[in-house]
């Protein structure tokens, strides 16, 4: 597949989207709701669950399946209060010593007059900053799309992974062609210019595994999520806070030498 098919497959009506994976991961995930500042933004799904005997906190930008749950969801593009609820939970997991995975899927974080009023770039640098310092393992998987700050403001972790069909860019093809060429319909140059896919971010050490994917197989690809993040955490979680810390620092120092 060329990078604009990885874009349409990233995008595809019927693709799994985060409670998907919620579902098929983990146990008895409680969700939890608001920031404690103004509201509840459904496009962030979060909340403690159990990853076989260990208690994890479970974080994903949610899509929605249908046109009804796609409005609801506000088609996975966060709002600030959807970024400071999904801190909130990290900082509670760090108070009690829970590992945090967090699944991205979103063109980006959305950009209406109303989240720019409630501080929208604010509380993207507040979850960049924050997220460098916690304490316990953290995890980012990208499931879909990976749309500029909005996915990278829950992809400050200690290793992040790509499912083989996801892509992740600083800015859409259809965007980057129309800043570029001025011709949204370059959107198939653009995708290749961007080097948006896990095989690209993989070999530039962007990322650290990409996950595969196995047609009808979803619970293949659950399962080797669920034994990877079983056998990752195992490790991480023997390092002391400092390094932890260290290692997420230079994991994202070393990006691009």
């Amino acid at each position: 597949m060329n990078a604009y098919e990885k874009v349409s497959a990233a995008r595809a009506k019927g693709r799994p989207t985060g409670t998907d994976y919620i579902a098929n991961i983990f146990q008895d995930f409680m969700e939890m709701h608001g920031d404690r500042r103004f509201g509840d933004d459904k496009a962030v799904v979060a909340g403690i669950a159990r990853l076989d005997d260990l208690p994890v906190t479970v974080i994903a930008l949610e899509k929605g399946r249908d046109t009804k749950e796609k409005v609801y969801r506000n088609f996975g593009s966060a709002h600030p209060e959807g970024y400071r609820k999904a801190l909130r939970q990290m900082k509670l997991a760090e108070k009690f010593g829970r590992p945090v995975v967090c699944f991205v899927d979103t063109a980006g974080a959305y950009c209406g007059i109303a989240a720019e009023e409630r501080g929208q770039g604010q509380a993207i640098a507040e979850n960049l900053m924050e997220m460098m310092t916690l304490k316990v393992p953290v995890i980012s998987i990208l499931i879909g799309e990976g749309g500029s700050g909005g996915a990278l403001a829950l992809a400050v972790a200690d290793e992040v992974w790509m499912l083989e069909n996801a892509v992740y860019s600083v800015i859409s093809p259809e965007g980057c062609a129309s800043i570029l060429w001025k011709d949204a319909s370059k959107v198939k140059e653009a995708s290749e210019c961007l080097k948006l896919t896990a095989e690209d971010l993989y070999r530039m050490k962007v990322i650290e595994r990409i996950i595969g994917e196995y047609g009808r197989g979803f619970h293949l690809t659950c399962a080797e999520l669920r034994r990877t993040l079983l056998e990752t955490f195992s490790k991480n979680l023997q390092l002391s806070p400092k390094e932890l810390i260290n290692n997420r620092y230079n994991r994202f120092r070393k990006i691009g030498i």
